[in-house]
Parts: structure tokens; C-alpha cells; sequence
């Protein structure tokens, strides 16, 4: 991938957030299929434009959208990761106006996901520099601490987050990627923020976490061994298995963040590619989702998708030196909670 110049003040988004963030004449719902692929294994969809959301920072050298998560009214949305102090960190875009503006801002947090509580229906926010999760008021005020500190002795670096049907978060913990150590963890913290416990440890920099269609078990993707791992949990909090699910061939990209349908489908967000491989539950490779070819050049990551709930329109977001943009496409199936957000 292209490394942008980085400033001082960002060092740390750097050693961490870069190695994160994975033609025919039809179309369907503004993507382009290739007619020739459309009934077999990995078709190619072409997913097109719907609007640029920001430009490369001049205080971080770049920016990253990550986390789109709708909210109750439709809107979708969007973290920028490097956005500095004052610049807008959580954007609400109205993507049938194609408008957004700031829902928050602040000058701390480097915010990599996002995702709507089903307990208190806040919107929760993993600070991957900071080892925090905070919350935020659905206007995007009240901003709170959930959760900070250490885990078993070493703090977290979190990434992605999942929540259980009762409000548990999941989240995919990157501790010792910056030092290129199988150290990353899968966290398990209950709802009220007082006990956090470790589901799975000696993780290649786990990035997308996600539950399944039935909660019985977690999706999470390592970024740099490029692989899938599936958790079978107990039904208690913990974990009753653990193997290596689907091995991404990504080249040069590395495996980011994941996303859900309703058919159990994977959404495997590619960092260090403006493309999405879609897989079939049981490891399959269904499709592959990209820009096109002359916007690919100056965009470096696809690093998550929302699926808007109980349809298949499907919001990528994708970042480069050229900027971050929103990309729609037609999903393989609906979208559910665990294809909205994280």
C-alpha cells in the first residue's frame, strides 16, 4: 500500500492504523455485474460512486473511513480514523441527499468502528491509540468512557466491535501488531463495562469481528495471516472451539474488517485494495465487489460495508490519496445486524 506522508502528531496512527485497514451491460441497483460470471463461483460486481466524504488531512497525511453503521432514520454512519482534533471523526451522511456533516468531533479519540447499542442504544466507538470504548448520545453528544484499561495485565489496541442480542460487546483486540507479534485477542466485555474477559489470544492482529446469522459463534479476520478464524461460543460467554475457517488470497492486500448478511454470506473488507471477497458460510468465494478500474488507482482500502437492514443496498466505505469516498452495490442478501456496523 502507499504510505502518505505522516506527521509526528500521528506516529502512533501510523505504526498502528496503516497495516489495518479487505463489464457487461447489466446492472443491478446502480452496480455493474459481469453477465459472463453472474451464475458461477466469484463473480465480479462493480460497485460505483456515491460520494466523496473527505480529503487527505494535511495534519495526518491521510484519512481512513471505517465503521458505517445506520442509524434509526437511515442515515449511515462513518468514522474517519486519522481525523484530527476539530475535523469531524464521526460523520451522519444522508446518502439519498448525498449530504453528511459532523455528528462529533474531539481531541483525542482515533475512532475505528462504530455500532449502535441494542441495549441503550447509544452508538459505541473503538479509540484503537487509546485501549478505550466510549459511547456517544445519537445526536453525537454526552460523550462517555465505557470501557479503558487493561486486560489480564496488557492494554488493548481495539479495533472492531460486535454486540451480542444482549448488549455484550465483542471486540477484535490488535495489541502487539506494531510490534509484528502474534499477541491479538478476541475481548468479551459485558454491558455495563465492569468485567472484561479473553475469549481467544495469540491472534495475528485481529481486525473484523462478527457474530453469525444464529449468535452461536464469532467471524474474525486476522490481517496479517490473511485468514478467518470462527469461535464457537458456549451460550455462557466463552468459547468451546476455535479453527481457521477461510484463507483469504489477497496478495499484497490484508484482510480488515467484516460484515454479515442474512444468508450467513462474508463480507471480507481488503486493505491495501479498494475490493470486497464475499464468501459463502461455508468458505466458498461467492464474489468479488471493486471499483472501478480508473477510480482504483488513486483509492488504496475497502475497509467495511453496511448492508441497509432488511434490504440489499450495500454502502462501502474506501479511502486513498485521492480521499474517502462511499461506494453502494447490491448485496448477495438482506442486511441484518451483523451487517450494519462494527
Amino acid at each position: 500500500m502507499q504510505r502518505l506522508p505522516i506527521r509526528p502528531l500521528t506516529r502512533l496512527v501510523a505504526i498502528g492504523l496503516l497495516a489495518l485497514t479487505g463489464c457487461g451491460t447489466g446492472t443491478a441497483g446502480g452496480a455493474d455485474v459481469d453477465p459472463a460470471a453472474a451464475t458461477g463461483a466469484d463473480r465480479t460486481i462493480r460497485a460505483q460512486k456515491v460520494m466523496q466524504l473527505t480529503k487527505v488531512h494535511s495534519e495526518t497525511g491521510m484519512t481512513l473511513l471505517e465503521g458505517p453503521t445506520f442509524d434509526a432514520d437511515g442515515n449511515l454512519l462513518v468514522v474517519d480514523v486519522t481525523a484530527p482534533a476539530g475535523e469531524p471523526k464521526v460523520l451522519r451522511v444522508d446518502v439519498r441527499k448525498k449530504t453528511s456533516r459532523q455528528l462529533h468531533t474531539d481531541n483525542r479519540g482515533t475512532y475505528t468502528s462504530a455500532q449502535f447499542s441494542p441495549y441503550d442504544g447509544r452508538i459505541y466507538l473503538t479509540d484503537f491509540s487509546h485501549g478505550e470504548i466510549v459511547s456517544l448520545a445519537s445526536d453525537g453528544g454526552d460523550r462517555r468512557t465505557f470501557f479503558s484499561g487493561k486486560v489480564d495485565g496488557a492494554p488493548m489496541n481495539p479495533d472492531d466491535l460486535a454486540f451480542d442480542r444482549d448488549g455484550n460487546l465483542y471486540i477484535s483486540d490488535s495489541h502487539g501488531m506494531s510490534e509484528g507479534e502474534a499477541k491479538g485477542r478476541v475481548v468479551r466485555i459485558d454491558r455495563e463495562g465492569k468485567n472484561a474477559t479473553i475469549l481467544a489470544d495469540e491472534l495475528a492482529a485481529p481486525n473484523g469481528i462478527s457474530f453469525d446469522t444464529e449468535y452461536r459463534g464469532l467471524w474474525v479476520s486476522e490481517l496479517t495471516q490473511n485468514r478467518v478464524s470462527y469461535l464457537l461460543l458456549d451460550g455462557k460467554g466463552g468459547v468451546t472451539s476455535q479453527h481457521t475457517a477461510i484463507r483469504v488470497d489477497g496478495g499484497l492486500a490484508q484482510t480488515d474488517s467484516i460484515a454479515v448478511d442474512a444468508d450467513g454470506n462474508l463480507y471480507q473488507a481488503l486493505h491495501g485494495r479498494p475490493a470486497m471477497a464475499v464468501y459463502g458460510r461455508h468458505g466458498e468465494r461467492l464474489a468479488t465487489v471493486e471499483v472501478p478500474a480508473r477510480a482504483g488507482k488513486e483509492l488504496k482500502s475497502a475497509t467495511n460495508v453496511a448492508i441497509t437492514p432488511g434490504g440489499r443496498r450495500a454502502y462501502m466505505t474506501v479511502s486513498g490519496p485521492a480521499g474517502g469516498y462511499l461506494y453502494t452495490f447490491d448485496a448477495l442478501a438482506d442486511g441484518i445486524r451483523q451487517s450494519n456496523g462494527g
